[in-house]
C-alpha cells in the first residue's frame, strides 16, 4: 500500500509539472523610464520548443500575426510602432499555402510611450498571438497586461 502511494504521489506530481505550461509560451511585460515623461514598455515572448509565434508582419494569408491593442489612456501617446526585436525566420508553411514569418524560443516586442505629465498610471493592453509547431497549431489567443508606470 505505501509503494502505491508513493507511486501515485510521483505520477501526479509528473503530470502536474507537464501541465504547468499548457500555453507553451511564457510573457513578460514591464516598463523601462528613459525619462520623467517616456518610458519604454518591453513585451517579451518566450516560447516552448518547438513551437513558435507568428510576427507582427507576418501577413493576412496565413496564420494570424501577433498583434497589440493597447488600451486608451488620456494621459499616455504612442510614440512610434511597436518593434519587434528576435531571431526572425522566414519559410513556406504548407499548413497555410503561404510564405510565414515566425520567431523561435524568444522574441521582445517594444513600445516607446510618452507621459502628458510625471504622474503615476497604467499601460495596459491585450496581445493577440497564436502558436504552431510542424504540426499543429493553438488557436487564436489574447493576453491581458497591466503595467504600473511609477
Amino acid at each position: 500500500m505505501k509503494q502505491l502511494l508513493i507511486l501515485l504521489t510521483i505520477l501526479v506530481t509528473s503530470l502536474s509539472s507537464f501541465a504547468q505550461n499548457k500555453d507553451h509560451i511564457v510573457w513578460k511585460f514591464e516598463a523601462k523610464k528613459k525619462s520623467a515623461t517616456e518610458y519604454e514598455i518591453v513585451i517579451t515572448a518566450t516560447v516552448d520548443k518547438p513551437w513558435h509565434i507568428y510576427s507582427q508582419h507576418s501577413g493576412k494569408e496565413g496564420p494570424i500575426p501577433t498583434s497589440f491593442m493597447f488600451k486608451k489612456n488620456p494621459l499616455i501617446t504612442l510614440s512610434g510602432k511597436t518593434l519587434e526585436k528576435g531571431t526572425m525566420e522566414k519559410s513556406y508553411d504548407d499548413l497555410f499555402k503561404t510564405q510565414v514569418i515566425y520567431f523561435n524560443n524568444t522574441v521582445v516586442f517594444t513600445q516607446v510611450i510618452k507621459l502628458k505629465a510625471p504622474v503615476k498610471t497604467t499601460f495596459s493592453g491585450v496581445v493577440d498571438y497564436m502558436l504552431c509547431n510542424d504540426r499543429e497549431c493553438t488557436p487564436p489567443t489574447k493576453k491581458s497586461f497591466e503595467i504600473t508606470l511609477p
